[in-house]
């Protein structure tokens, strides 16, 4: 039993290091990545404007003055909401606009009867609710010394949506394969999101399955390959996006740890 624990602190130990040295540039990069498809969504609306339109009034029937204004929404809102994001600028507004962009997306494009498609709109959700978790942690900042008399309940029930949530993303991804490698791959992912989601060795489970998933996103998305002419290429950058959202939320939960409501935390009190 030494063996294996002997293996796992000096894994750690390595994941410490990575995450010490890149303290100050992990935030950046987890919010840039975790804004991503919202990103990359609101300039689909500004360069297919019309296709946009036009496929919103043939879906609902709206006119086009109601396709006009779906449209006209998810591009204000997605790229404001992004940029006010990166600018850590009024952060929970923007996270309140995104978080309404994807319940409206959810209902319009009827992904309410699509599970895959519903599973990933809650991991983008609990991605949303760890970015908000991270901008309370800084206006606490401001007040250090100051008696926290219980504030940090709401940011620590934030963090474990966050991690539920985004397990829902890894269960899009399992495929019932009978290769060696896939069925690996579907273990070894599991437990990790296991892990992730009740907080048990919580960093060190999310780097790795930041490695995995950025990996399989490369692999298997990999858009810019197929020619812009065919629809393919659309359904892999939609994929990639939506992965790479994720990924920003176990990068945010690398840099802010599992929170209060965690294995970890309470093993501190054992």
């Amino acid at each position: 039993m030494n063996i294996p624990n002997q293996y796992l602190e000096k894994t750690e130990d390595v994941a410490d290091q990575v995450i010490r040295k890149g303290k100050h540039v992990l935030p950046h990069v987890a919010r840039l990545c975790l804004i991503a498809t919202f990103l990359e969504d609101g300039i689909r609306m500004w360069v297919q404007w019309n296709e946009q339109r036009e496929y919103m009034d043939m879906s609902w029937g709206c006119g086009k003055f109601l396709a006009t204004v779906f449209v006209l929404v998810n591009l204000v809102g997605q790229i404001g909401g992004c940029v006010m994001v990166l600018a850590r600028l009024k952060v929970s507004i923007a996270c309140g606009v995104l978080f309404f962009i994807v319940v409206l997306q959810t209902i319009a494009y009827s992904i309410l009867w699509d599970i895959q498609f519903l599973l990933r709109n809650l991991a983008l959700i609990g991605a949303l609710l760890l970015v908000l978790a991270e901008s309370r942690g800084e206006a606490r900042s401001l007040f250090a010394g100051v008696p926290s008399l219980g504030e940090n309940k709401p940011k620590n029930f934030m963090q474990l949506a966050g991690r539920i949530l985004l397990a829902f993303m890894f269960i899009t991804l399992i495929r019932f394969e009978l290769s060696f490698l896939q069925i690996l791959q579907d273990i070894l992912g599991s437990i990790l999101m296991v892990l992730v989601t009740v907080g048990y060795k919580t960093k060190l489970s999310a780097l790795i399955l930041v490695a995995l998933l950025t990996v399989l996103n490369l692999y298997h998305n990999a858009w810019w390959t197929i020619p812009a002419y065919k629809p393919l290429r659309d359904f892999l950058k939609y994929d990639f996006f939506q992965t790479l959202s994720v990924i920003g939320g176990l990068l945010m939960i690398v840099s802010l740890g599992p929170g209060g409501v965690s294995m970890d935390e309470h093993k501190k009190k054992w």
